[in-house]
This record gives C-alpha cells, structure tokens and sequence, in this order.
C-alpha cells in the first residue's frame, strides 16, 4: 500500500505556527485615535494604508473599531487557526483574517462570534468571506469583510497566528493598530502610532477652523491654479455668446471676426 506523500504533510514553522504573545501598543494610545474618523487618518499615512474598500463594515453602521490587532492567516476556505485565535487574543483585541482575499468558502461564522464576544474580541476584519450575517449582526460584535457566502468552512490548516499577513494590499503585523468605520478601515503601524496621533491632533485644530469657512463660504481655489500653472496644465477658454455668428441670408459663408475662437485663459 503507497503511503501518502510528503508533499500532503503538515510542516511546523512558517505556514504552521502559533505565537502566543506580542508587544501591544498602550491602552491611552489607542484610545487616542478613537477621535479621528479614517478618512483624517489616512490622509496622515499618505493614503497608503487603508484596506481594499471591498474590506466593507457588514454589520451596523454604527460599529466601529479602534484595537490593538491579533493577526490570522489561514489557508483559503479553512479557519482551522481562526479557532485557535480565541485562546491567545486579549480582551479589546480586533482579529485580523488574511484569507487571502478568497471567494470560495466563508472563514467565520456565527459560532466563532459568539465565542469571541465571550473572550472579549473587540471585533474582526476579514480579506474574505463570512457567513451566518444575520445571526452576526444580532450578537452585535463589528464585521469587517468582502462579502458572505452559505459555504462553510474547513478546519484542517495550515495557518499562522500572530505573524505578518496582508489584509487587503497592506501588510499588518500584530499589535498594529486597527481603526476601522463605516468608511473604511486603516492600518497604524505600531511603530509610528504615538507620532501619527501627535500629527492628528496638531491637524485637528486647523482642520476645524478650515472646515468652517468653508460652512460660509469663505475659501478660495487659488491653491489649484497655482498647481496647474505649476504642471503647465493648458486652460482653454472656448467661445463666448458674443463671438457667435448668426447664420447669413445671402449664399457666401458667413466669415468670423479677426481675434475670435479659442483662447488660452
């Protein structure tokens, strides 16, 4: 009788691991940015942290998260190590599925959040899908994904907990910081997070005071002018009503003034 191949075993290490404890960022820290919606955030990462907007909110529109980030990374379709998730993340933990994006089976479910909710999981942000949304939605816990599905998932891995994935195009790695809204969801590195925060409260004053003159009324486009005639962007001034020629009674073509048609402006 042929055994089975190697090539279908399970290798511990990369692709099969589980890491028990990180570094996370401190509780006031995180609590900071919980006054900034992710649009404000975003713009302070040069709009290169925000997840795939496909990553939507699916459960209330009210949820919102701001955590620091436990990360799994299952094998598409199975969520064998999103299990497994529950017994190392801390309460106010957000979990963080890289599924990689698959559209086949769903990853979580009802009973994983019903689960998580007693473990004190502040919410999940799936690159993938999730099932049993209605059942979700009244456990009311946030829900982050691309969309659901009827078909469950496998629980046979592989998968890793608690190292790098990617989660809709931006790397994440546990301890991040996750904020996320009806608008979308950002990643803060770890790293930069008490420099950003001190960057989006030093915004926030004048971002304020700017948002209200525009309530009145009182702003001007200069600022645009200036860049197109930065970038030699050509602004064409076509026709005005008075260079129109009516149409001529006699046979001969009607013939336009000198100096009339286009202009640059």
């Amino acid at each position: 009788m042929a055994n089975k191949p190697r090539s279908a075993h399970l290798h511990p290490g990369p692709g099969f691991r589980v890491r028990v404890n990180f570094q996370r960022p401190s509780p006031d820290l995180v609590k900071g940015f919980l006054d900034f919606p992710t649009p404000d955030i975003s713009d302070l990462l040069n709009r290169l942290y925000a997840v795939d907007s496909e990553i939507r909110l699916l459960t209330s529109p009210k949820h919102r998260v701001c955590a620091p980030v436990c990360t799994v990374k299952t094998f598409p379709g199975d969520n064998l190590m999103v299990h497994k998730s529950l017994d190392v993340l801390e309460p106010g933990d957000v979990v963080i599925i890289d599924a990689g994006g698959s559209h086949s089976n769903a990853v979580l479910g009802d009973l994983i959040c019903t689960k998580a909710k007693h473990r004190g999981c502040a919410g999940f942000v799936v690159d993938g899908l999730v099932r049993d949304l209605p059942a979700i939605c009244e456990i009311d816990l946030p829900v982050f994904a691309r969309g659901t599905t009827p078909i469950g998932p496998l629980h046979r891995g592989p998968g890793e907990i608690n190292y790098p994935i990617c989660c809709g195009g931006v790397v994440v790695n546990p301890g991040d910081i996750v904020v996320g809204d009806a608008m979308g969801v950002v990643i803060v590195p770890q790293g930069i997070a008490a420099e950003l925060l001190q960057r989006l409260n030093a915004h926030a004053e004048a971002n304020a005071a700017y948002y209200e003159s525009v309530k009145r009324g009182d702003f001007s486009n200069a600022w645009v002018d200036r860049l197109l005639i930065e970038m030699e962007c050509p602004v064409v001034r076509g026709p005005s009503p008075a260079d129109v020629i009516a149409p001529s009674t006699s046979s001969s073509p009607a013939v336009a003034p000198a100096g009339t048609g286009h202009a640059n402006a």
